[in-house]
């Protein structure tokens, strides 16, 4: 595994630093959630034509439903149920997915696929008609093993193609071998493939054989293509994040994003995120390397082949649950959580180009549990677009919008 090379961006300030007279304005609208009572796990989406979209799970009792809207205007549209079923695994930080590539829309959820706690699949399920009406959904990966699949990252790839990324449990069991040489009782693995609008497998790849087992995986188009960030696992269980790339149709080693060297023996459920535009690519995570709890964050301007020294966006509070998204000028936001005694904090910050900080914000207020979720972020425009789940005698999906 190799270490990628850095780039010393100077002229980073720290989070404290005071903000000049020039700072750019910010103001919050919030906006009327389409989803109800009992809703949770959010996520968004900004397609090609810059229109947003953002999906979310409906739960009562043992049944889930899954529903997508648009943002239309400031008002969100009627939403549209994209599938609903009783045997799902509907977990706090592995929730489902929503793109839309032109008419083609794609969505995923997890489905359980024997009695195990951690026995399920990923389901994925493709639209060729805005959402009118869904295929028949199937499970991208092949294994046929009853262990954990999950965290998925999907893209919109050229001729109605969909890329997706996911964490991948078929070496874990004991009855399985591993086509990389680990046996039985292996790692967790991060594979990825491409499907046709009809669902039919374009490409398949194992991307790295070893992985942290349950931290959210990561992915985003670069003018050379897609890049997957995700949390590695080494053998001494140091959990650092690494990067792949693919390039002319060839998946590169994977690489380390910055090595921050935490060493810890289970899964901290707290993945990256990164977001690009043309070349310009930058990655936040969460670590608590040292005992310190961190969230960094790291340019590239070359598509992902190197990045700069990272910059600590926040410390020694924070929770991690970080997002990210990029504006038209290529500047930053990040997004993430901090807790001060009962409370949690859904933050905001967003940097320029070269990684100095323009502005920090509180954007709402929750509560550190596992119910809270994690916050999502995405943007169109100058405009930044948040989801989260508001907790109280039941949850609730709450959405907002930040002009910048």
């Amino acid at each position: 595994m190799k270490t990628i090379k850095y780039l010393f961006v100077l002229g980073f300030v720290a989070i404290s630093a005071c903000q000049t007279s020039n700072e750019p304005s910010y103001a919050m609208q919030n906006l009327e959630s389409p989803a109800g009572q009992g809703t949770e796990e959010p996520n968004l989406f900004t397609d090609s034509k810059g229109d947003v979209y953002m999906s979310w799970i409906e739960k009562k009792q043992k049944h889930a439903k899954l529903f997508f809207s648009k943002l239309e205007g400031d008002s969100w549209s009627e939403p549209n149920m994209i599938s609903e079923g009783s045997n799902w695994f509907v977990n706090w930080a592995d929730f489902p997915t929503f793109i839309v590539n032109n008419e083609v829309m794609a969505a995923h959820w997890l489905q359980k696929s024997a009695g195990g706690t951690y026995d399920y699949d990923v389901r994925m399920v493709l639209s060729n008609n805005s959402g009118e009406s869904w295929n028949d959904s199937f499970i991208p990966h092949t294994d046929g093993v009853s262990a954990e699949h999950g965290f998925v990252s999907m893209l919109p790839m050229e001729d109605n193609q969909v890329f997706a990324t996911w964490l991948d449990g078929r070496y874990t069991k004991t009855e399985t071998l591993s086509e990389s040489g680990h046996g039985g009782g292996g790692a967790m693995t991060l594979r990825a493939a491409i499907f046709a609008a009809n669902g039919d497998t374009v490409n398949e790849w194992e991307l790295d054989n070893r992985v942290c087992d349950c931290c959210q995986t990561s992915a985003t188009m670069t003018a050379n293509g897609p890049v997957v960030a995700y949390r590695n696992r080494s053998e001494e269980e140091i959990r650092d994040m690494s990067i792949v790339r693919l390039i002319d149709g060839e998946w590169t080693d994977p690489e380390v994003i910055h090595a921050d060297d935490w060493t810890i023996a289970g899964c901290p459920v707290n993945g990256p995120s990164i977001v690009a535009d043309g070349e310009s690519t930058a990655v936040a995570w969460f670590t608590a390397s040292g005992g310190n709890p961190m969230v960094k964050l790291a340019i590239s301007n070359d598509a992902g082949e190197s990045f700069s020294a990272p910059v600590t966006v926040s410390e020694g509070s924070t929770n991690g649950r970080v997002g990210t998204a990029m504006l038209p000028d290529q500047s930053i936001v990040v997004t993430w959580m901090e807790t001060v005694e009962e409370a949690a904090h859904i933050m905001m910050a967003h940097y320029s180009t070269s990684g100095d900080l323009l502005k920090k914000m509180e954007v709402a207020e929750s509560i550190p549990s596992r119910r809270s979720g994690f916050p999502v972020i995405t943007s169109s425009g100058n405009g930044v677009f948040m989801a989260w789940t508001e907790v109280g005698e039941v949850t609730k999906v709450r959405t907002a919008k930040i002009n910048l």
